[in-house]
């Protein structure tokens, strides 16, 4: 009994028509080649041999090829006044959103909306201090480590000293959406803040294998 409508990029992979929903097209600034070239050089590069001294950097770069296509998309959609029209006289109930990226978290704040979270994970475990959910350093590897549990005591060390590393690979990650959700929202706007303004968050992992 309930209607969905799916926010979709001009250019895109997957999302096609369908009868359980219905599709909101919104133009980008790219077409479908070169979004499924990003996608391939995504994909490659996670299978490139890297050691425990470079990790962190290579998967930043490597993350920086679909973030920024992702920005160009979140960009289109904010700044698209026919489609955010829409959006707001359809009244709708909920947002559904993966929040990896911050398009929906921001969106969701515009249209005074509920959000609904689907997670798979971010680059970096922030995750737990928005949520404000339990994230014991010296038993969950971080992101970047390749550890497993249990660590040895060297590897606990280095573990906390990466913790230190997720704010600021968080800021140079997410800093642009921050200045585009100021201008979308008219204020300032501090992104965890507004993660923390998620109604469930449904985690699509064991944190226990993280």
């Amino acid at each position: 009994g309930h209607d969905f409508v799916v926010l979709v990029p001009q250019s895109n992979l997957l999302r096609n028509e369908s009868s359980h929903y219905t599709r909101r097209i919104y133009p980008v600034p790219f077409e479908r080649e070169e979004l499924g070239d990003r996608f391939r050089s995504f994909g490659n590069n996670h299978f490139a041999e890297r050691c425990f001294l470079n990790a962190a950097q290579g998967e930043d770069r490597n993350n920086m090829i679909g973030i920024d296509m992702y920005f160009t998309n979140c960009q289109s959609l904010l700044e698209d006044s026919a489609t955010l029209s829409v959006l707001r006289e359809s009244k709708f109930d909920a947002l559904f959103t993966d929040p990896a990226l911050p398009c929906g978290v921001i969106l969701a704040e515009y249209l005074g909306l509920p959000s609904v979270y689907l997670f798979r994970g971010f680059p970096c475990s922030l995750e737990h201090a928005m949520s404000r959910t339990p994230n014991p350093v010296s038993y969950i590897p971080r992101c970047y480590t390749q550890f497993s549990n249990p660590m040895t005591f060297p590897q606990r060390v280095a573990n906390y000293l990466a913790n230190y590393l997720e704010t600021y690979l968080f800021h140079c990650l997410y800093s642009k959406y921050e200045d585009l959700a100021s201008r979308i929202l008219k204020r300032d706007v501090h992104l965890p803040t507004l993660y923390r303004k998620g109604s469930i968050w449904l985690l699509q992992y064991n944190f226990v294998l993280k």
